[in-house]
């Protein structure tokens, strides 16, 4: 095992570029679990557990609640969740430690907002289905997203029996009609020219990794999403010099035939062995 990450290591060390793919594993191993009806959430989103019925943080995302003063309540008490009084994790930390003086680049379908907190710039990120601090028009009347921060935490902290104030819940700008958190829980989720031009960022790193050292770093991808998982296993086929590196949990763990030969798959627990990797630099 300390082979490998020896080997991890040395190829993020002499590579010219570091694409890294990040999911729902990455938070899981920072205690953050949205599928889960876990401790955390219990504690956490008992209330709405015990008056809704779902199960999971993901559950409650998805939930057609019975006002917008509740809906507001679980949004922002899930931002409260992802983002106030929380730092950046040690698991997030030791990521960025790892490649903050190399050239890379983050995909990511996590709605945390926890790579920016942890120092990720954000014009080397493109955050996929959105994240829980940015704001939208629920009806996508005009193309832009919104700093959710301020009314988020407002809310988050003015809440009783379940409800915000109806005074604090924000309205678009331009139509007047409700806003939503900019996640994509429907089909109104907008890729504004923020989203684009991220998007077309990536897209460039890719372009220009062409022939160079390229390291494509997997953490906690699991074999159903393909939005990032599929193109890292393309571009490990068709680039010559490129290392697809994949940290996951037991059955997670995937490398096809095609590029296991220039594959690395690290089996376990993604906060021990991004500690172990840090220590070792």
């Amino acid at each position: 095992m300390k082979e490998n990450h020896r080997k991890v290591l040395i190829k993020i060390q002499e590579a010219d570029s570091i694409l890294i793919g990040a999911s729902n594993g990455l938070s899981i191993s920072e205690g953050i679990h949205i599928f889960a009806d876990d401790t955390s959430f219990q504690e956490n989103f008992g209330d709405f557990r015990e008056k809704y019925g779902f199960r999971s943080i993901i559950q409650g995302c998805f939930f057609p609640y019975p006002s917008v003063e509740k809906k507001w309540a679980f949004f922002s008490r899930m931002y409260e969740y992802f983002l106030i009084n929380r730092e950046a994790s040690p698991v997030m930390k030791n990521l960025y430690e790892l490649v903050k003086d190399k050239n890379y680049f983050v995909v990511t379908s996590n709605i945390d907002a926890h790579f920016t907190q942890a120092g990720f710039q954000k014009e080397r990120l493109f955050e996929i289905e959105g994240n829980c601090r940015n704001l939208q028009c629920s009806h996508g009347c005009h193309n832009r997203i919104y700093p959710g921060d301020d009314v988020l935490r407002k809310m988050a902290q003015n809440q009783e029996n379940g409800k915000v104030p109806s005074d604090l819940i924000p309205k678009c700008s331009e139509c007047g009609g409700q806003m939503q958190v900019h996640i994509e829980v429907d089909r109104n989720f907008l890729r504004d020219q923020n989203w684009q031009a991220s998007f077309e960022a990536y897209q460039d790193f890719i372009e220009k990794a062409h022939g160079k050292k390229l390291v494509l770093l997997e953490l906690g991808v699991g074999a159903r999403n393909q939005m990032i998982k599929a193109p890292f296993m393309n571009v490990t086929n068709h680039e010559e010099n490129a290392t697809y590196i994949t940290f996951n949990k037991g059955g997670e763990l995937y490398i096809p035939d095609a590029i296991a030969a220039k594959s690395i798959g690290i089996d376990g627990n993604i906060a021990e062995v991004l500690q172990q990797l840090v220590q070792m630099k």
